[in-house]
């Protein structure tokens, strides 16, 4: 909490600093917010993705009679849209799939059916492009997700208490991290965003063998905060610089782009997931 506070002030202070109204931050991937329900959505993301790096994903529904089953298992089951792994779950077989369709409240959220990735090891891509006005350079961050467990395909995320962040930054030079920044920034013109991949290790990851389990553009937790062992000091220095940066790219909105009513859809929405998945466990 105190992370996302210090971001939060951090970001206000340097809006202030540039003239820049704080609340455009819900203007900077407003692009990408889809109107109709009311959501980022995993299945408009997944679109953007090039195919290479991107997992076969579509809509589940439920015990209706044209509904796909997957070929393979295990699959993961995620709601169209949620954050911090809420609502994601793995299935194991044809018999959990069902099972976890006979539970659903008829008005649930929508779900998704994503293929498993075949890489062994999280990366999280954390990227601010760099702002055109002030010609300043990008932040990006590279952190791997570990997990404590012995499941080869645990679903990661702040509720599992088994989860624990390592930075990716001492293993890579400059130019690795311009090849990294490179390769995600074709993933859409974001600007600021998340990026969930899998690879069997750094150096596939760089060599592009990977596959993007998710794109998180609303309010993306930079994980490499997240890490134990960084100093506070080093933390500050993160969120100083990153908010400055986002500062900047916000000024960089232009005028003409539509301005959408995110934060209240987007908590309305939060509200309804949560409430949703409540009764799901109950």
């Amino acid at each position: 909490m105190l992370i996302r506070i210090s971001l939060v002030l951090s970001y206000i202070l340097w809006c202030c600093r540039f003239l820049v109204a704080p609340w455009k931050y819900f203007q900077l991937n407003a692009n990408y917010f889809n109107q109709d329900l009311h959501i980022f959505s995993k299945l408009d993301m997944d679109l953007l993705i090039p195919e290479q790096w991107r997992l076969l994903q579509f809509v589940d529904k439920g015990d209706d009679q044209t509904a796909k089953n997957p070929d393979t298992y295990p699959v993961f089951l995620k709601p169209e849209w949620g954050q911090n792994s809420q609502g994601v779950c793995r299935i194991d077989s044809p018999e959990a799939l069902q099972q976890h369709r006979a539970n659903r409240p008829v008005h649930g959220p929508r779900y998704l059916i994503q293929a498993a990735a075949k890489g062994k090891r999280e990366f999280e891509i954390f990227f601010i492009p760099g702002a055109t006005s002030d010609q300043s350079s990008a932040i990006i961050s590279v952190t791997e997700t570990c997990n404590h467990s012995d499941d080869e395909m645990p679903v990661n995320g702040i509720y599992n208490k088994d989860t624990y962040y390592k930075s990716c930054m001492p293993e890579l030079n400059t130019q690795q991290i311009q090849k990294i920044e490179m390769l995600f920034s074709q993933i859409g013109s974001f600007r600021i965003a998340r990026f969930c991949a899998r690879a069997d290790s750094l150096e596939a990851l760089l060599n592009e063998q990977f596959s993007i389990v998710e794109i998180n553009v609303y309010v993306p937790m930079p994980l490499i905060l997240l890490i134990q062992e960084m100093t506070l000091t080093s933390k500050l220095k993160f969120i100083f610089a990153s908010m400055k940066q986002l500062a900047l790219v916000t000024k960089d909105i232009p005028a003409s782009q539509p301005v959408k009513s995110i934060f209240f859809q987007k908590l309305q929405s939060a509200r309804l997931l949560k409430s949703k998945l409540k009764n799901e466990l109950s």
